[in-house]
């Protein structure tokens, strides 16, 4: 192909490139601009190989690197930046919307674990009062996924080692479930979140308060320990959120509820994006730590108390020095 046929079939491709970089370059670009950049580069690149191997003229050649370099520069530029918003709001934003939305997360502490201790210390006392909240069922298959004789701790206590990615796969997938359910109850003024938490309180209090009772607690506990710092917190959290949207709904002030609801779900969406980052970590260690017979009960509670002092410590703290991540 002559150079001059190859410059008039595609110069509007270069000339739509070179004004999307224009754009990038300045700042101005929006989100619908960034979609097609990275195959206009690569067409770009394409179209300066051809043109240095057919040995077009300096003329055409030097422009169409110039205008590869600045892609190059952008699509990178673009692409940290994406890796930097991502580690400074798991390492600032994240915690930093937890503490501020602190009232909200006391009042879901407070329903969730206080349920669930409370719950747990009643059925301690009184055995039966586990068949009141938990069908027979259920509680026959709790003491056979806790039983001290089981190779395997947790659900589906049977199966094999080699298996462990199938629950991972599983415990994402139940504990997302409840955290969504949790947080989208909030849109019933809040009820539906109050609900979730005092509800997945009492079944997780008197499931412990039976196994307790039963002498299966070491097996239980030193379970439960470890994934329990992220999955209990996450639960707490994702409840938190939904007070957060029915809070919204009940007392908008001045604004319309609906200005008031999108107000309060930025925070309550942030809120729940590291709500799943809590629960992804939780399914791993419950998959392929917490179910293990392999390590001495000692040894996990040492981990669990280590993980759920870090959880608290991240909570507490992180995002607070004017260095963390924008």
């Amino acid at each position: 192909m002559k150079q001059s046929l190859f410059e008039t079939r595609h110069q509007p491709h270069w000339q739509a490139f070179a004004a999307q970089l224009a754009l990038l370059e300045q700042g101005k670009a929006k989100a619908h601009d960034l979609t097609r950049f990275p195959h206009d580069y690569r067409r770009l690149c394409q179209h300066l190989a051809l043109a240095q191997e057919r040995g077009y003229s300096s003329y055409l050649v030097d422009p169409l690197q110039q205008l590869a370099l600045r892609g190059h520069q952008q699509l990178y530029r673009h692409r940290s930046q994406l890796g930097a918003k991502t580690l400074g709001f798991l390492l600032a934003d994240f915690p930093r919307t937890v503490r501020e939305q602190w009232r909200f997360v006391l009042v879901a502490s407070l329903l969730f674990f206080g349920s669930l201790a409370g719950i747990a210390l009643l059925v301690y006392l009184f055995p039966d009062l586990i068949y009141t909240i938990v069908s027979t069922q259920q509680v026959t298959e709790m003491q056979s996924m806790y039983d001290p004789d089981a190779s395997r701790l947790g659900r589906a206590a049977e199966r094999a080692s080699s298996e462990d990615w199938m629950m991972f796969g599983y415990y994402v997938m139940n504990n997302i479930g409840i955290a969504f359910q949790t947080f989208a109850g909030g849109l019933l003024f809040g009820l539906g979140s109050v609900f979730f938490l005092f509800f997945n309180g009492l079944m997780i209090g008197a499931v412990a308060g039976h196994l307790t009772q039963i002498g299966y607690g070491q097996t239980f506990w030193s379970f439960v320990i470890g994934h329990g710092a992220f999955e209990l917190t996450a639960i707490a959290l994702a409840g938190a959120a939904g007070l957060q949207l029915g809070w919204a709904l009940i007392a908008p002030g001045a604004l319309p509820r609906g200005e008031s609801l999108r107000l309060a779900a930025r925070k309550s969406v942030q809120m729940i994006c590291g709500v799943m980052v809590f629960l992804l970590i939780a399914a791993f260690i419950e998959a392929y730590w917490s179910s293990t017979n392999a390590v001495q009960p000692w040894g996990k509670y040492l981990v669990g108390a280590a993980l759920w002092a870090l959880v608290i410590a991240y909570l507490l703290f992180a995002g607070r020095s004017r260095h963390a991540p924008e």
